[in-house]
């Protein structure tokens, strides 16, 4: 039986994005009967616990990712065939893994997380170019995205049943992490400042300072949770970060707009706004400069029929079977090594 090892981290600082990969890699493996172990903190992200508990996931405290022998170590301790890393402080591992026959799947986003792997996957929007560092199986683009069953299902029942509603829905969401409270009340601000009537759900740690209304608008505000997937598939438009939570939002087919947070995220927005899966609000750091942001957000709002092709075009360009095409690979490796 093929037992995977995944390593990643969740924190209020990092948010909870490389954890929400490894639940949808669970998921497959375990769907595909091999052992899976999970190795990382999930500071922040409970309800990815209970995911991994009900799939039979074997969680265990994470490796330092400082030192270079912790992992293969690990490996070696749990008996793993494959080590999937996605992890930004991690350095090269292949080697190591590699002298006791373990296949590393890497995942990365453009320099971050860069190291030489079996397998590396750049799950991302963009096809900028890749330097050639001798990982022998590269695979690009958001075909390739790990999104979860629940994600999935979300696209599903969106496509079967979805009516945009006489006040849009609004979701703003900047991720899993603690740390961007004042980003989350600038866009705030500039949904307000819209003048347009919507209904918004606010999802976000450290208590944001909403806005006071205008004539028919309300907010509220939620704490992340395992329900963002539902939210996002009864949301007539999403204000987002660039990062997880966009593929997530195209794959379900939501209409998005974007807000640039870190730098890591950029080249992502802007493939999607370039592609028309998306539009682009800016940076979140200068939204209270211009007005822009809200003249944006104001067609949006008033335009369903440019939302809805919006929301069809980045539906055709994440189809969620991304963690699929990852472990054939990985499997294909495996069993090349076995022979």
């Amino acid at each position: 039986m093929t037992h995977l090892l995944l390593r990643a981290d969740a924190s209020p600082t990092i948010g909870v994005g490389h954890v929400s990969r490894m639940v949808a890699f669970a998921e497959e493996a375990s769907a595909r009967g091999w052992r899976v172990t999970f190795s990382g903190s999930l500071t922040g992200a409970d309800w990815f616990a209970e995911q991994f508990a009900a799939l039979g996931v074997v969680v265990v405290p994470p490796t330092d990712p400082g030192d270079d022998g912790a992992l293969p170590a690990l490996a070696r301790t749990v008996g793993a065939d494959v080590v999937l890393v996605d992890h930004y402080g991690i350095a090269e591992q292949r080697a190591a893994l590699a002298a006791d026959g373990v296949v590393l799947v890497s995942l990365e986003s453009r320099t971050f997380g860069r190291r030489q792997a079996d397998v590396v996957v750049e799950s991302e929007l963009h096809d900028l170019p890749r330097p050639d560092d001798g990982s022998p199986v590269v695979l690009r683009g958001a075909r390739h995205a790990p999104l979860r069953e629940q994600v999935r299902q979300a696209r599903r029942r969106r496509a079967e049943s979805h009516e945009d509603a006489d006040v849009p829905r609004v979701v703003v969401v900047l991720g899993g992490a603690a740390v961007w409270r004042e980003e989350v009340t600038r866009v705030l601000r500039v949904l307000r400042d819209t003048g347009r009537p919507f209904e918004a759900e606010v999802v976000a740690h450290g208590d944001p300072e909403v806005p006071e209304p205008g004539e028919g608008q309300r907010f509220s505000v939620s704490t992340p949770d395992t329900r963002l997937p539902e939210r996002l598939a009864g949301a007539d438009l999403v204000v987002s970060a660039a990062g997880v939570t966009l593929l997530e939002a195209c794959c379900i087919g939501v209409p998005t707009a974007l807000v640039l947070l870190v730098d890591n995220q950029e080249a992502g927005y802007h493939a999607a706004v370039e592609q028309g899966l998306a539009v682009g609000l800016g940076r979140a750091q200068e939204l209270d400069a211009s007005d822009t942001a809200s003249a944006v957000l104001a067609d949006l709002l008033s335009d369903a029929r440019r939302r809805r092709a919006m929301a069809s075009a980045a539906a055709a360009a994440v189809d969620g079977l991304g963690a699929a095409r990852v472990l054939d690979e990985a499997a294909r490796l495996v069993s090349s090594r076995a022979g």
